[in-house]
């Protein structure tokens, strides 16, 4: 397959796709992946590019995958890439028929997000205290944030001085598609921010990134050495690291959030979910909560026997 050229076409769905939607790196790049793959096979497979395939040549690639034994969840991923290219394939003139339209993704199993406890949280705060300087701070502060608003690590990443709205207690966090929402920011959150830029003004910041709050805005780079940091807050504070990673700080965010009172409503908006489905899958998490909250609330709950 050396020989084989990848179709031109989905670079400019790719430019369109960032362009249109404000897509992250990280989308972009697992965009191109798969749809790279199809591409390949379908070259390599029937003499045409992904562009102009039709419906049947679509369909062998789920075969092949399946074949392969793709995890239901990789070949679900790489049919949204399909359906979304092949849409725009249309809505832009380069083809007059969709061959994705009845294409269907494997059922998917459901899964339930894992959090962690309060109290493993509370240790995991601590820990972080403990890194050698200015790693302590940084690190206190980036898990603050992120635990305390449910941010994603990409998010936190792009955080700047200027989304901080002081005297407000609020950030302006800019989310998937480019979307932007207001989240609250902790008291003890907030001071930290302000003790972190202090410090790090006094030290005079990498000029290329001074606006941002905490570290570079090099996706795979801060990514590996704020998870690199975390590993050794989770080594301070005797968890297992398999089982803390920054996106299960923002589950566990979401989850002592319902646990304590939190409506579905505010949570979805301060989580940045378009869709409230998203945010109603938290609901599974603890179910004894819901009996609780019956025999808690309810007002024929506690009457005298």
């Amino acid at each position: 397959m050396s020989d084989i050229l990848t179709d031109p076409k989905i670079n400019l769905f790719l430019h369109a796709l960032a362009a249109e939607t404000g897509a992250s790196k990280n989308t972009l790049t697992a965009y191109k992946s798969d749809l790279i793959i199809a591409d390949s096979h379908i070259q390599a497979s029937f003499k045409t590019n992904l562009s102009s395939a039709n419906e049947g040549e679509i369909t062998s690639c789920l075969t092949t995958w399946q074949k392969l034994g793709k995890s239901p969840k990789t070949i679900s991923r790489r049919v949204s890439a399909l359906k979304n290219m092949m849409k725009w394939l249309v809505s832009d003139g380069y083809r007059k028929d969709n061959p994705t339209t009845w294409l269907d993704s494997p059922k998917l199993p459901s899964s339930i997000p894992v959090s962690l406890s309060e109290t493993e949280i509370i240790s995991l705060l601590r820990a972080a205290e403990k890194l050698p300087s200015p790693d302590n701070l940084r690190m206190s502060v980036g898990m603050e944030i992120l635990y305390g608003t449910g941010l994603r690590i990409s998010e936190l990443l792009q955080l700047r001085r200027g989304d901080i709205i002081s005297g407000r207690g609020l950030i302006m966090v800019r989310g998937k598609g480019g979307r932007e929402r207001l989240v609250p920011l902790t008291d003890i959150a907030g001071s930290k921010i302000k003790t972190w830029l202090e410090i790090r003004d006094d030290v005079g910041p990498d000029t290329r990134h001074e606006q941002l709050l905490a570290l570079p805005n090099e996706s795979e780079i801060t990514r590996q050495k704020f998870s690199l940091l975390l590993k050794n807050i989770t080594l301070i504070a005797q968890i297992d690291p398999v089982r803390v990673s920054p996106h299960k700080l923002r589950h566990s965010f979401a989850s002592h959030m319902l646990n304590r009172g939190a409506d579905l409503r505010s949570l979805q908006m301060m989580l940045g979910h378009a869709d409230i489905s998203t945010t109603q899958i938290y609901t599974k998490t603890r179910p004894e909560r819901l009996h609780g909250l019956v025999s808690t609330n309810h007002p024929l709950a506690k009457r005298v026997k």
